[in-house]
């Protein structure tokens, strides 16, 4: 199972920033998971379902159809962007972590390569004191190039600088194009862990794999038993 990869992309820094800057003036919606941070965390919806301003949800149900705002039009260099990764698309937002902010340890369940949905991370704005931890490892993203994370694993951010952090987040369905990119011998940063704990596994396997967790006794570790216990809990 791929835990994190760098794709073969370096995109034009400035033109990025550009059109990040005709739209600083929107309205950026406050992120919905409000237990989930410190300070300020917002988006802007550049692809959305019915293509609303107001919906920053990336995930909607199975039937729900996405379309580009009318953002999107102000943005000629993160449209070329997007183009450049032919597949189809989901939600498509920029995600701002503003000076300071802390985005605390969390999951995203299933949204994984192995599961047929990834999330690619473009960083816009950026700087040495923005960290962002997937599994108590630090991944170091640059501004212009592009990452998949396997974000179904304990990740957090924190935004230790001065500077808002902004980056351009795009959910996509993986097909074979995608699979290509991933297997490509370009690709130079890229690891794997074994298989994670999926939703929906049986009660009493997850609970072996709390006991686990209570055994290594790390922040990280249990970060993750008590998000486990939680949804045993709540089954």
């Amino acid at each position: 199972m791929i835990k994190y990869l760098q794709l073969p992309f370096l995109f034009d820094i400035a033109a990025m920033q550009n059109d990040l800057a005709s739209l600083e003036t929107q309205s950026w919606k406050l992120h919905y998971n409000t237990q989930h941070f410190e300070g300020v965390w917002s988006a802007l919806p550049l692809r959305s379902v019915n293509g609303s301003l107001h919906n920053i949800i990336a995930h909607d149900a199975a039937t729900a159809v996405f379309a580009d705002t009318e953002l999107m039009k102000n943005c000629p260099a993160l449209q070329a962007i997007i183009k450049e990764i032919k597949c189809e698309k989901l939600g498509i937002r920029l995600l701002k972590l503003e000076a300071g902010a802390v985005i605390h340890a969390h999951r995203d369940m299933d949204l994984y390569f192995e599961e047929g949905e990834i999330r690619l991370h473009i960083p816009i704005k950026t700087n040495e004191l923005v960290e962002f931890f997937l599994e108590e490892e630090q991944i170091k993203m640059q501004e212009g190039e592009c990452w998949y994370m396997n974000l179904a694993l304990l990740h957090n951010i924190n935004n230790k600088s001065q500077f808002d952090r902004v980056h351009l987040v795009i959910d996509c369905v993986v097909n074979d194009w995608i699979k290509s990119i991933f297997q490509s011998p370009s690709i130079s940063v890229k690891k794997e862990v074994a298989a994670i704990v999926k939703k929906g596994q049986d009660i009493e396997s997850k609970r072996m794999v709390v006991a686990s967790l209570r055994l290594l006794n790390t922040p990280v570790a249990n970060e993750l038993a008590d998000n486990l216990q939680a949804e045993i809990n709540a089954m």
